[in-house]
């Protein structure tokens, strides 16, 4: 029981409304266990309805987004910059034989890899 310093009468108050209160979810158990059963149900429905439309609203504004772009890119590609690049076509055979006119196998110098331990001075 809750007792707070002062008058009697204030104690005697509180004493009186507490037992009220448990009498009253004993003569009423709706009151007890289900007003709060039944306000978390929809106090729950309603934050998580208040999430989910929040998210929704992120998805939309993304989706905003990337249709902007893609309309840019299209609208580029119709005045000409995007396809304006087209690589000619190259095949493997004539990379290797341009390679090799390049570079000389047969001419060549040796030069010494130094090895990890003779770097250091012991």
């Amino acid at each position: 029981m809750i007792s707070i310093e002062g008058p009697m009468g204030q104690t005697q108050k509180i004493q009186s409304s507490a037992s009220s209160f448990k009498r009253l979810g004993r003569k009423y158990p709706f009151i007890r266990y289900g007003l709060p059963m039944i306000s978390l149900t929809v106090f729950g429905a309603v934050g998580l309805a208040h999430l989910l439309q929040g998210s929704k609203d992120i998805t939309k504004v993304k989706e905003d987004q990337e249709w902007e772009i893609l309309e840019a890119r299209k609208a580029l590609s119709r005045t000409g910059p995007v396809g304006a690049y087209k690589p000619k076509k190259i095949s493997l055979e004539d990379e290797l034989k341009a390679l090799q006119q390049k570079v000389d196998i047969n001419d060549y110098e040796y030069k010494k890899i130094p090895r990890p331990n003779e770097g250091k001075s012991s």
